[in-house]
């Protein structure tokens, strides 16, 4: 089974990073956050992925081109320019790396890498967020439900603490740090698919998969959820970026499975 990562945005919200690399490329603890949802699937025995670039491919396609070398310690002799590797560090991965154009919106992308999937179930994701989510899980929940798309479903904690107050004399009666939100479950962008996903996907580069395919598959009641209630993050900001490799750092990333 194949994972496909959709890595062709221009990341505007995170312009601090992007105006030089893809988002997918914006690093936590010196790795893409890309390699770190790669390692993920790669932990529950996903080890071929499609990776649909746009905005600055030559960036991801440069990674993976040269990954090996990189992550190998190897002895270079320069008198006849042979290289002896020495110790592997590598991954046992199969990457196909996909223009999917600059501009192209997410449904486009996924259209257009059809014939790399074949008529195979796949996995597909966004390449900005990391998560803890148990990737068999989700696969077998999708297999009982008889759906042709499953997405992981998600309830976020609010971003700023929450007070009552009393309208009288403004006396704070309560108060509760980053409470649950408004208690609705979102689309974490981790999907389980069927081959006839494609079939919805008409409007060709212009369509954008979160609208129309989604909202019809919706409505046909073809689509199924997995609750996730573990950790689940994408790095939208220059705050997401600053809090991920803090956790990082701290020996506290609940997405590191591996």
């Amino acid at each position: 089974m194949k994972a496909v990562i959709l890595a062709g945005g221009f990341g505007t919200r995170l312009s601090e990073a992007t105006n030089l690399i893809p988002k997918p490329m914006v690093e936590i603890g010196g790795k893409p956050i890309l390699w770190h949802i790669m390692k993920t699937y790669s932990y529950y025995g996903i080890h071929e992925f499609i990776i649909c670039c746009g905005y600055k491919q030559y960036v991801i396609k440069e990674y993976f081109a040269n990954y090996f070398r990189h992550n190998s310690d190897m002895t270079v002799n320069l008198a006849d320019n042979s290289v002896e590797i020495l110790d592997n560090h590598s991954e046992n991965w199969k990457v196909t790396l996909i223009d999917t154009g600059l501009n192209t919106m997410t449904g486009g992308r996924i259209k257009r890498i059809q014939k790399y999937v074949g008529e195979e179930r796949f996995l597909l994701t966004y390449g900005d967020g990391v998560t803890d989510l148990n990737i068999g899980d989700t696969l077998s929940s999708h297999e009982k439900s008889g759906a042709i798309l499953s997405l992981t479903a998600y309830q976020p904690s609010g971003k700023f603490g929450a007070l009552q107050i009393d309208p009288q004399s403004n006396q704070v009666t309560s108060f509760l740090e980053k409470p649950d939100g408004d208690r609705n479950w979102i689309n974490a962008g981790y999907f389980v698919c069927e081959k006839e996903v494609f079939d919805y996907i008409r409007e060709g580069d212009a369509t954008i998969f979160e609208r129309t395919p989604l909202e019809n598959i919706a409505r046909e009641g073809k689509m199924h959820a997995f609750k996730h209630t573990g950790f689940w993050k994408p790095m939208d900001t220059l705050r997401d970026s600053i809090e991920l490799n803090d956790m990082w750092e701290k020996g506290i990333a609940p997405w590191k499975v591996w």
